[in-house]
């Protein structure tokens, strides 16, 4: 790549669409240049905040204007696939798609297809690259000793409303573990360096989306549970989910511990949503606790305000962009690979499972993990 500024293709506009145009537009050696969205408010949202960009009325007419030097993928869970399929077959370009990777375990095969054909994919787990999550993967082996119990904790708002309502249905979205918690596996496989064994989970509805109907049909999406996962290290993990806790001061909480101590982050969820009479928003804090000598160390960990103001997820998507061009580049390696996309859907297919089904799950007895 040897243009002086990467023009991104992109495809699918909604709330997190939207958030990767703010960020990509931060970038001084990036920028949008063209875009597919079908619903017209979204498109024209889009255009005004991705200044120059051009709209484009379907993936093959975006990959074929010249500008367009790698894709974006943030349209609804189910269509990923087939759209990064369909970039493999008219123009193979580097690809930054949204989580999940896919939302059936009958679509696992394709994947190592999609590594052959395409020359660059990087999945988009932006949690990895919030500033107080990525200091806690930094210092969490070390602070621990080695760690034996992991624990990630999210208690925030219930799922916002989408366009078509895609989000409320498990067959659109792959489940709510899927969908909302691939994210946490992901991290929990980063943050371990092992990969998972066997899981365990119990959720259900219990709260949200009761009352709701779409065509006559009630949302079938979780909005709590527990998942417990055994690593091949013999570390264990444990994710909380509660979606109807937005009154919490901190979103996501995550705890490591190991035989010299214990270390945890504190994440506040997206500043639009802090009630205002409360004053400032919390600031992120890592808390280092050691067992000897005793005593926590605590220090805050402040995002840089534009990167607040330019989306949800701390300041994320951004330091997530930055990565990606550099990749495109040619300057670094891919961080967020197909087949680490791959797993932190596996782990949540197999979450789903087994709350609906009141068993343990052993991954290798029912999906083809990799050798």
């Amino acid at each position: 790549m040897t243009r002086s500024s990467i023009g991104y293709g992109i495809i699918g506009c909604g709330m997190m669409g939207r958030e990767h145009i703010r960020n990509i537009t931060l970038l001084p050696d990036a920028h949008v240049a063209a875009i597919v969205e079908p619903d017209p408010g979204m498109l024209a949202a889009s255009l005004a905040t991705a200044s120059g960009a051009r709209s484009a009325a379907s993936i093959a007419e975006l990959l074929a204007m010249d500008e367009v030097d790698c894709v974006l993928i943030a349209s609804p869970n189910h269509q990923h696939l087939g759209q990064m399929e369909q970039i493999a077959a008219l123009r193979p370009l580097p690809v930054l798609v949204e989580k999940p990777l896919f939302t059936e375990g009958a679509d696992e095969g394709r994947i190592a297809a999609l590594k052959a054909r395409l020359p660059l994919v990087w999945v988009a787990m932006e949690y990895r690259y919030m500033p107080p999550v990525a200091v806690f993967v930094e210092q969490a082996r070390h602070a621990t000793g080695g760690i034996r119990m992991l624990t990630i904790r999210e208690h925030r708002f219930p799922f916002l409303a989408k366009v078509g309502d895609w989000n409320r249905f498990n067959r659109n979205t792959g489940g709510t573990f899927v969908e909302k918690c691939c994210h946490f596996f992901d991290l929990m496989r980063l943050i371990l360096g092992s990969d998972p064994v066997r899981v365990m989970a119990s959720a259900g509805q219990a709260v949200n989306h009761l009352d709701e109907r779409y065509g006559g049909e009630r949302p079938d999406i979780l909005d709590h549970g527990y998942v417990l996962v055994d690593f091949a290290s013999g570390a264990r993990a444990m994710l909380e989910l509660c979606m109807f806790a937005e009154g919490s001061r901190y979103q996501e909480e995550l705890c490591a511990i190991g035989g010299d101590g214990k270390i945890e982050c504190l994440v506040p969820g997206p500043g639009r949503f802090w009630p205002t009479h409360l004053g400032p928003a919390p600031v992120p804090q890592l808390i280092v606790s050691p067992r000897n000598p005793p005593g926590p160390r605590l220090l805050e960990i402040p995002v840089d305000p534009r990167l607040l103001e330019a989306g949800d997820h701390n300041g994320s998507t951004y330091f997530e962009h930055a990565r990606f061009t550099a990749a495109v580049r040619g300057q670094s390696k891919v961080e967020v690979t197909l087949q680490d996309g791959w797993w932190a859907v596996v782990m949540g297919l197999a979450a789903q499972r087994s709350a609906r089904e009141g068993r343990a799950i052993e991954l290798a007895g029912e999906f083809a993990l990799p050798t």
